[in-house]
């Protein structure tokens, strides 16, 4: 049996997810960013993040109505990349994966540097404007590039205290190429060829509020991004070369049941 057989027959529920994602998600009501310390639990531990309400306010809301709706619940962490990000917030769990369903995308806020340990939002290659649901963490500096390709991505929040040992921890699992797209999935337990199961997964299995005080990252210094006016290192385009990494795929799932629709346009991309 195929490692990822699993994706090969697509549930009617995930068509109708990403039909409806394609027909228009619901629109990202205006609210608040009324929380800015939210708790990551992983099937490896928990981490912090705190968020940049004041200068991420658009970005911050729209992560915080996902994780309200609890559309983080039992997300699978389906791309690490060694010295780079490792990214969710596109598909949950349970066997088969469904699609998380998008909201409208939000207004790039390219405000903070994407360093190490910040959570910053996934987008389409081209379009600084297309975040939705994925987001992902720096495991490295990664300002030099990121903060200027694509309009620069959006980092809305950093992990605190001891937190990025969780997430080096979650990096450090082996990855492998399944197919459908998945071609740098973590998967834990795991021999090449042998079918995915519940347990290889790295699961997102929730993100919780813990405090709601607007104020709370008051008393961090985020650094700036300074770079956003500048070339991209190497020259690069936003759709990067061979050293893509552009979380290509990261909507092959869909791909897989929408056909006509092309990879480009699909992905999340950002270049290494």
């Amino acid at each position: 049996m195929n490692s990822f057989d699993m994706f090969a027959a697509a549930p009617k529920g995930l068509k109708l997810a990403v039909a409806a994602t394609l027909l228009g998600s619901g629109l990202l009501l205006a609210q608040p960013a009324s929380a800015t310390i939210v708790r990551v639990q992983t099937v490896l531990g928990d981490f912090d993040v705190n968020l940049y309400d004041k200068g991420t306010p658009l970005t911050v809301a729209n992560f915080l109505a996902y994780v309200n709706s609890n559309a983080y619940a039992n997300n699978v962490v389906h791309r690490s990349v060694p010295g780079f990000i490792i990214q969710t917030g596109g598909f949950r769990n349970p066997l088969p994966l469904v699609a998380v369903t998008e909201r409208a995308a939000v207004t790039n806020e390219p405000v903070y540097s994407n360093v190490r340990g910040t959570i910053a939002m996934a987008k389409l290659g081209s379009n600084p404007n297309s975040a939705t649901s994925q987001w992902f963490i720096s495991l490295a500096d990664n300002s030099a590039n990121l903060d200027v390709q694509n309009g620069g991505f959006t980092a809305f929040g950093q992990v605190t205290g001891n937190g990025m040992a969780i997430v080096d921890a979650i990096a450090a699992v082996s990855r492998f190429d399944v197919g459908s797209g998945f071609t740098e999935i973590p998967l834990r337990n795991y021999t090449a060829g042998n079918t995915v199961t519940d347990n290889n997964l790295v699961l997102v299995q929730n993100v919780i509020v813990l405090d709601t005080n607007p104020d709370s990252a008051a008393s961090l210094t985020p650094a700036k991004n300074t770079l956003i006016n500048a070339p991209p290192a190497g020259g690069g385009s936003d759709e990067g070369g061979g050293g893509t990494v552009g979380l290509a795929g990261l909507l092959a799932l869909g791909l897989l049941v929408l056909g006509r629709r092309t990879l480009t346009r699909e992905s999340r991309a950002l270049s290494r």
